[in-house]
């Protein structure tokens, strides 16, 4: 049957209606080159996705920039997929102010934008209709964590995510560029499938495959011996190697398959030591079983082999275990399918037996660096002695840490009058900590409605559970309040205290902090942990936003893509990394049980990094202030940065038209 008779495809440009707002919703990219129109890669990787998982969840939108539809895209559409057309001036609010793809739940208040949050939830959405897809479960891997690391601190998740899509999609812009030289992200993944595997309590099938290779074995199970419930697969390409890994990766998605029986080996095999058995081959990009990360990578590598087949078909023999990965992956019950329907026609290739002289595949994944491109790689320091040294070399230079008075000390919100849901109280901590959290919301809160105006927006960013942002939300009913986390648990806990209390003013976005491009007023964060903070202040510096910050884990700041240390001219001048890292270390020394004194030079140490933030975002135009909550009590992570872009300053930040609704 034609795709275009199984595709239930509007023709008509859709605008939100009440009709779609009881439906979940997914908004997809679609790009125009050379006046014609393609799925970017993480458009078809959703849709890749969506045919495997057999979804229908999902009211789907492909996003448009102009007037176009998608009735030349029907070919490249899986049938489970319900689409209409929709520009990108139609979006909700909460999308418009995320980079695609990006999902919006039947409230329309909770949006999840980024590649890898948005394939997690498409998952959690096909197992919440049909518990009993195992195979779509395996998908999330050991504990289903797979892809759940954000790529700001996940080089894998960020290779994977970020890295090879957009090296492909780079390619296809300019296919001949460079034909020769394999982009670094190809390469490094390269390396990855050339290393052995350890997966989690893979000992029984280490010492499984010694024993076929001792029996000479290859293709059946040894007999009297556990076969850990797999048989070789009939419909297998010969092409493809029938080993071990291959058939356990394989058992693993069998939906029938029965677990065999336990069986122990013959004395002879347990006697080998661990170190001793032999090791395990990559099957998969994370090891032995299939998951999200080869459905990422699917796409991507099709794309990829695709033209390196039409412009350099000499350069494949430098990738011998990606062509095996690329053989394997479509052994998987569904893949064919799922790709056929996608418009994805996938081949097994011939995999090179012999690379021409000079340029074997060793040598081209010998060229791989450590780091990915971009990162600098950050050296293993051995801290010697105390910060004293450092802490008096910044002195001689003139700078201390200086603290600005708390403008507000004795200010506090009203708690006994506030709902219940608001007070950290009704929370699930200690007496103890839910004082000294109110404490703490009454810091920013103060500094935050100072800060803001009528019609103003207020990002919360790293917003956990929704602590400081839905007091915010019932605080200033005129500002529209948004809350950021990319942990799915917290921001439904948020979610759902928000609905408690009726609040309209707010929406919240699951994503990586990257993936958020809105615009705002004020930023505001608690606690936010590491160069988090940083990338809070570069969201703010970028959206010419105030900002109120209260600063944690100094001990994880270090080197990134985006940011080196120290970041302002005036430590650069006095310190080196190494030093720097110095005081980010002694700066988590502030705990209460600590001495007196040892507490004191780790809040000089804390003012001296939030210091050099601080003079980071003068040079772009902003006046700001260390200053440390009240009472300092209320955490021994007290220190509080305050910004103020100067063309707007204080009073005069003035917000433009008031945001529309976060329903829409």
């Amino acid at each position: 049957m034609s795709i275009y008779r199984l595709l239930n495809l509007s023709s008509c440009t859709m605008k939100h209606t009440e009709s779609y707002e009881q439906h979940p919703s997914l908004y997809l990219e679609v790009c125009s080159q050379d006046d014609e129109l393609r799925l970017p890669l993480h458009t078809s990787i959703v849709l890749f996705l969506l045919s495997y998982c057999d979804c229908k969840t999902f009211r789907v939108f492909l996003v448009f920039s102009d007037s176009s539809s998608s009735e030349s895209l029907k070919s490249s559409l899986p049938e489970c997929v319900n689409v209409c057309d929709v520009h990108v001036e139609h979006l909700p609010q909460l999308v418009r102010s995320c980079r695609l793809p990006a999902a919006l739940d039947e409230t329309r208040r909770l949006c999840r934008a980024g590649l890898a949050v948005v394939l997690r939830h498409i998952i959690n959405k096909t197992l919440e209709a049909d518990p009993s897809r195992n195979d779509v479960l395996a998908l999330l891997g050991f504990k289903k964590t797979c892809l759940k690391a954000c790529a700001e601190v996940s080089k894998w998740t960020r290779l994977c995510e970020i890295g090879i899509p957009s090296a492909v999609e780079e390619h296809l812009q300019n296919p001949t560029d460079h034909i020769q030289q394999l982009p670094l992200p190809i390469l490094t993944l390269e390396q990855r499938l050339a290393e052995p595997v350890r997966v989690h309590n893979d000992d029984k099938i280490r010492r499984q495959k010694l024993h076929e290779q001792r029996r000479g074995e290859k293709n059946q199970p040894p007999e009297g011996h556990g076969n850990l419930g797999f048989e070789p697969t009939p419909a297998q390409s010969p092409q493809v190697s029938d080993g071990l890994e291959l058939r356990a990766a394989l058992a693993k998605l069998s939906l029938d398959s029965v677990p065999a029986s336990a069986t122990r080996e013959n004395s002879e095999i347990r006697k080998v030591k661990t170190t001793d058995l032999p090791p395990l081959e990559h099957v998969f990009a994370e090891g032995l079983f299939f998951t999200l990360t080869d459905v990422v990578l699917l796409p991507c590598i099709y794309q990829y082999l695709l033209s390196l087949r039409t412009h350099a078909a000499s350069v494949l023999h430098q990738l011998p275990h990606l062509l095996r990965w690329y053989s394997r992956v479509q052994e998987v019950p569904g893949v064919l399918r799922a790709a056929k329907d996608c418009g994805l026609l996938l081949s097994i290739p011939q995999i090179p037996t012999s690379s021409p002289t000079g340029s074997s595949a060793e040598d081209a994944a010998a060229c791989v660096p450590v780091q990915e491109e971009g990162q600098e790689k950050t050296p293993q320091l051995h801290f010697v002695g105390g910060p004293r040294p450092t802490m008096t070399k910044l002195k001689e230079k003139g700078i201390e840490a200086v603290f600005t008075p708390h403008p507000c000390p004795d200010w506090t919100l009203p708690w006994d009058s506030l709902p219940g849901a608001i007070n950290p109280t009704e929370g699930k901590m200690s007496n103890i900590r839910a004082v000294r959290k109110m404490q703490q919301l009454n810091n920013l809160v103060a500094m935050v409605t100072e800060l803001a105006r009528p019609g103003s927006t207020v990002v919360d960013f790293c917003s956990g559970t929704g602590h400081v942002g839905i007091v915010l939300a019932h605080t200033l009913p005129d500002c529209q309040i948004i809350l950021i986390e990319n942990k799915e648990e917290s921001l439904v806990r948020a979610q759902s205290r928000s609905a408690e209390l009726g609040l309209k003013n707010i929406g919240f976005i699951q994503a990586n902090l990257n993936y958020f491009t809105g615009p705002f007023h004020v930023g505001v964060a608690l606690h936010a942990c590491g160069i988090a903070t940083d990338m809070v202040l570069e969201h703010c510096v970028q959206a010419r936003a105030a900002f109120v910050i209260s600063p944690c884990c100094y001990g994880f700041i270090q080197n990134a893509i985006k940011f080196t240390f120290p970041k302002s001219k005036k430590f650069k001048e006095t310190l080196t990394y190494k030093e720097h890292m110095i005081l980010c270390r002694f700066a988590d020394q502030t705990a209460v049980q600590l001495p007196p004194e040892r507490r004191l030079i780790g809040k000089q140490c804390m003012g001296l990094v939030d210091l050099d933030r601080s003079w980071a975002a003068e040079t772009c135009g902003y006046s700001t202030q260390v200053m440390t909550m009240e009472p300092e009590s209320c955490s021994p992570k007290n220190n509080m940065l305050v910004g103020r872009p100067l063309q707007r300053s204080g009073r005069d930040i003035v917000a433009g038209q008031p945001e529309a609704q976060m329903q829409d």
